[in-house]
């Protein structure tokens, strides 16, 4: 009742901004998007919560996702504006930013941050819907046109869902054969080194550590588990969710050739003690990839949050570095 309250006290407040600055807005840069001057002004187009009428060249695109706005300028649409967070961006990824003149409005993780979306005024509003819910969606479409795009799809499924939104369909193909050309050289690789050897994602959390499954379309699972096909540990071959809770004392039980260690990061959040304390388990250093010293630092900016066209390569790389020998 409470968060309904706020919702909709936020959306009286949005309504009353947008209506203020309606005169005012900026038209901004042009997104970069082809097309020439017969094609309509708007079309509709679908997205999780239904039909939108956006822009067809849109002047002032916001993307409320910076590994969107990475796919974006991968297959030539460059938008406007990206929302990030500082704390979790892959180091790349400002940097690619830098060099397209996108510019970067910093925000607060999991918080509404509507009222830095709505001083941007933008034409075009592009989010994951995993992100946003029925209500916040409507605050959004009261700034600009909203399109929020379906939450747990693979890199290929989103970059062609981006694709086909701003009529990029033959770039987003094109982008991909390229990105499945560095899937395929990498897979060859890594079997060719490590065979049947299994490989397990250990993410330490704050309280609390948890191992990564196979669901497929999660950010690092699809990758490791689907893509490249490695095998997962014994114990977890069943288990299809992104992750699983686990105490320290089952890990022994757990078969693995090879263990990437994801201290995670988040704002305004610490898991250092969690951290000592995996180190200096009995239990920990038991495991036979720990004893072999096949234990790789992961970083979740480099495997979840940097999932996308130029920083999943990255990712693979990584991979090669630390399994080929």
């Amino acid at each position: 009742m409470r968060k309904t309250v706020q919702y909709t006290l936020l959306l009286l407040f949005v309504l009353t901004l947008a209506a203020c600055s309606t005169a005012s807005k900026d038209n901004g840069s042009e997104a970069k998007v082809n097309g020439n001057e017969t094609e309509p002004a708007t079309r509709v187009v679908k997205d999780v919560f239904g039909e939108v009428t956006i822009p067809t060249q849109p002047k002032n695109l916001l993307v409320l996702s910076s590994s969107y706005a990475e796919n974006l300028i991968q297959i030539g649409v460059t938008p406007n504006m990206v929302t990030i967070v500082k704390e979790i961006e892959p180091e790349y990824r400002p940097k690619l930013f830098n060099e397209h003149n996108v510019k970067m409005i910093p925000t607060q993780q999991y918080a509404e941050n509507l009222e830095v979306i709505l001083e941007a005024a933008p034409d075009l509003i592009v989010a994951e819907s995993g992100a946003i819910d029925a209500v916040k969606y409507e605050a959004l479409s009261k700034i600009a046109p909203t399109v929020a795009v379906e939450a747990g799809l693979s890199t290929d499924e989103i970059v062609l869902t981006l694709g086909e939104l701003f009529n990029k369909e033959k770039e987003a193909e094109l982008a991909l054969a390229k990105y499945r050309e560095k899937i395929e050289d990498t897979k060859e690789k890594l079997h060719n080194a490590i065979g049947d050897e299994k490989i397990l994602v250990l993410r330490v959390e704050q309280k609390q550590y948890r191992v990564l499954g196979t669901e497929k379309g999660s950010p690092g699972s699809d990758m490791l588990y689907t893509q490249l096909g490695l095998n997962i540990p014994t114990m977890l071959k069943d288990s299809d969710t992104w992750f699983t809770p686990i105490s320290l004392e089952v890990l022994p039980g757990i078969d693995a050739d090879h263990i990437f260690v994801e201290q995670r990061q988040m704002q305004n959040y610490s898991s250092e003690q969690s951290m000592k304390d995996l180190e200096n388990s009995p239990m920990w250093k038991t495991m036979a990839a720990v004893k072999a010293g096949h234990v790789y630092p992961l970083k979740t900016a480099d495997y979840v949050v940097g999932e996308g066209l130029v920083g999943s390569p990255l990712f693979l790389d990584y991979l090669v570095e630390k399994l080929v020998r």
